[in-house]
């Protein structure tokens, strides 16, 4: 699949009618999200056959961007369960079979199938400090092969690098 094509059914999807504020829920665009899962899977062949989880999933845009790139299997986690009937009618308008699980990723006791690639924006800890790091150590626990992870670099204390 061409990169503009990803972008362009991605941009169709339904998102938050409201968002909440709690839970750190915002849209993943289109052009952010169709850019990482094609890297992924064009620069690093991590997508396609491979078995994708995307912790947070809120509307399921990543985990779709994933599917449509042929991943064997997706697997949307999240703890609202609105987030995942929006995610659930995102799947069906395109068509995707994807498995949608409601859970707390800090919580996360996992013992499925190995899980190759997780992708994930996860709340970027404005209101909860750390909160993506809590997701971060998580996916790497889980994911057998690569992570793909959007952050906001105002929400990290990197002074100590300097």
């Amino acid at each position: 699949m061409k990169l503009k094509q990803l972008e362009s059914l991605l941009g169709g999807l339904q998102q938050f009618p409201n968002p909440k504020m709690e839970l750190e829920q915002y849209p993943t665009g289109p052009h952010i999200a169709s850019r990482m899962l094609y890297t992924a899977e064009n620069s690093f062949g991590d997508v396609s056959g491979k078995v994708v989880a995307d912790f947070g999933c809120g509307c399921g845009t990543l985990g779709l961007a994933a599917a449509l790139l042929d991943a064997e299997h997706v697997i949307g986690l999240d703890i609202d369960s609105q987030s995942l009937e929006i995610a659930s009618l995102n799947a069906e308008d395109l068509e995707l079979d994807i498995d949608l699980v409601q859970c707390d990723i800090r919580n996360l006791g996992w013992r499925g199938q190995t899980v190759n690639t997780v992708v994930m924006n996860p709340p970027f800890g404005t209101r909860k400090k750390g909160a993506d790091m809590d997701f971060l150590f998580v996916a790497l626990k889980i994911a057998s092969q690569a992570v793909y992870s959007l952050h906001k670099t105002t929400t990290r204390d990197v002074s100590h690098l300097f």
